[in-house]
């Protein structure tokens, strides 16, 4: 069995083996609505299917998978299969085994806006040959369009499935996926539809940014190491970047990216969870909510957005990928001819608290640029005083660290070091930390830890209701002025599709990549 790393659990390489396997799990019914879409076939069934190989999933489970299209179990099961086998790629998933995994996968087809129906599969799940698998157990997982979110979680409360821990029931979960909402209104309004019959503590947001493991040893890295944390703040910082660079276009998703763009497609849930785990205090404990809390205080330390000239805002057009011509964002398949949708955005960030009073933090994402990329760089301040001045004639390059988070987890330093040889001269050398090269099992899917800490009831890697009501308070300002303004064409910037975005941008993102 490959072991696996469970949040909030702490391992040492001299523990490993210790530390890194699964206790025992509850059994469970996992129903995902949408089950026939994009996102169950290509991330839910392949990471179940992975957990199902690594001993991960619970020995007893049952997989049902809702939707309109008329399948049959036996159908279902040979959809999925197919779909496995065409998103596996050069994955290790052991295929051999599938009759064994499918023999737990059943299907009940239902409309979305159907009391009768969500009745019906309310019978199915408290059947008895369902009841001696999942013991009343339930993992509910809305992989569906966010306009569905509201009706169908409705429903599930309407049929009583909803309700936990009474006449034999065991726990119910809920599972949504970003985005929550497309402003503070809809968020609300979100969130109170989810609470009219859940707890909060039965709602899971999903980021799967969270669970990469680059991310989650942001906080390791921080505080289990003396020697970064007292440099970690305005008397040592110059500034901090975080990149989320993205190679492909809007590709099939031009109905959704047109509601949405760039800030609520990246900025309102990965890029702010990233900036939190840069910049949040220790919490007391490492504990869901005391984590949780540390991030609401930094998001609330924030300077407003609406009025900040620095944010510069793009859009893809016609440009070369691989040497091959593609398509500007206008000529996209679903995209207006006209449309003012930013596809590129870099947002300055000022933190106003007593650590980061000063220091900017450069939020950049985009879409068709060079190279798909998720890094976070902090720049640290030149030294304070050079000795070598005289001698070198240059500037002494300041230290900076790189966490990268994609295409390679990795953590670099660079220091300045003597070159050999009689003459004074200087060289920048790099100490760098590879998770593959130490690591050399095989890591968990982001979708396989995030389901897994569902199963478990471990909030650490979700949002919580407040964080995502303070996230739009922050960014419903700034999409409401980009959205009305009268000069809302000359804010918006063209960059060629496969380049590093806007001319205008174009020094903040080389400091990035550099």
């Amino acid at each position: 069995m490959e072991p696996n790393i469970i949040p909030g659990q702490i391992c040492s390489l001299d523990n490993i083996c210790a530390c890194t396997t699964v206790g025992a799990l509850d059994p469970c019914a996992i129903v995902i609505f949408g089950a026939s879409g994009d996102l169950s076939t290509r991330k839910l069934i392949p990471a179940l299917f992975q957990m199902f190989l690594s001993a991960t999933l619970p020995p007893s489970v049952s997989i049902i998978g809702c939707s309109r299209t008329a399948y049959t179990h036996d159908t279902f099961r040979a959809f999925l299969l197919n779909a496995c086998v065409v998103n596996a790629g050069n994955s290790a998933l052991d295929m051999a085994r599938w009759q064994e995994f499918a023999a737990g996968i059943f299907y009940f087809p239902l409309q979305y806006d159907s009391f009768y129906d969500f009745q019906q599969l309310a019978g199915f799940l408290a059947s008895p040959d369902q009841q001696r698998i999942t013991k009343g157990n339930y993992l509910f997982d809305l992989a569906l369009p966010p306009s569905l979110y509201t009706p169908v979680a409705t429903m599930i409360g309407q049929a009583g499935l909803a309700r936990q821990f009474e006449q034999g029931r065991g726990w119910s979960r809920i599972v949504i996926e970003k985005p929550f909402g497309r402003d503070l209104q809809s968020a609300l309004a979100l969130d109170q539809a989810l609470h009219q019959y859940f707890e909060e503590k039965q709602i899971f947001r999903i980021d799967h940014y969270l669970a990469k493991e680059t991310v989650q040893n942001i906080l390791t890295f921080r505080f289990a190491n003396t020697i970064f944390e007292p440099i970690w703040n305005r008397g040592y910082v110059q500034s901090v970047g975080i990149m989320a660079a993205e190679k492909l276009g809007v590709e099939h998703r031009a109905g959704y990216y047109e509601q949405a763009g760039v800030i609520r497609d990246m900025f309102q849930n990965h890029m702010l969870q990233l900036l939190s785990l840069i910049a949040m205090e220790s919490p007391s404990h490492f504990e869901a909510e005391r984590v949780r809390d540390e991030k609401i205080k930094l998001f609330r330390s924030i300077a407003p957005l609406h009025d900040n000239e620095e944010i510069i805002l793009g859009q893809y057009g016609q440009g070369s990928m691989d040497g091959q011509a593609v398509a500007g964002y206008r000529q996209e398949p679903g995209v207006a001819s006209s449309s003012l949708i930013p596809t590129f955005a870099m947002l300055p960030i000022r933190v106003e608290n007593w650590r980061w009073q000063g220091v900017p933090f450069y939020l950049v994402s985009g879409k068709r640029m060079a190279r798909k990329e998720t890094r976070i760089v902090i720049q640290f301040k030149d030294v304070p005083h050079s000795l070598f001045r005289d001698i070198l004639g240059t500037r002494v390059v300041a230290n900076r660290l790189v966490l990268g988070i994609y295409p390679k987890e990795s953590i670099s330093l660079s220091f300045q070091t003597k070159h050999p040889g009689a003459k004074m001269c200087m060289q920048t050398m790099t100490m760098n930390f590879n998770y593959d090269d130490v690591y050399v099992q095989s890591t968990p899917d982001a979708y396989e830890k995030v389901l897994l800490d569902c199963i478990q009831g471990e909030h650490m890697l979700f949002w919580r209701q407040d964080g995502i009501e303070q996230s739009w308070r922050l960014l419903t300002p700034l999409l409401d002025e980009c959205e009305s303004c009268q000069g809302r064409a000359q804010r918006l910037h063209g960059y060629a599709a496969g380049s590093w975005g806007p001319e205008e941008a174009r020094a903040i993102v080389e400091g990035i990549i550099a």
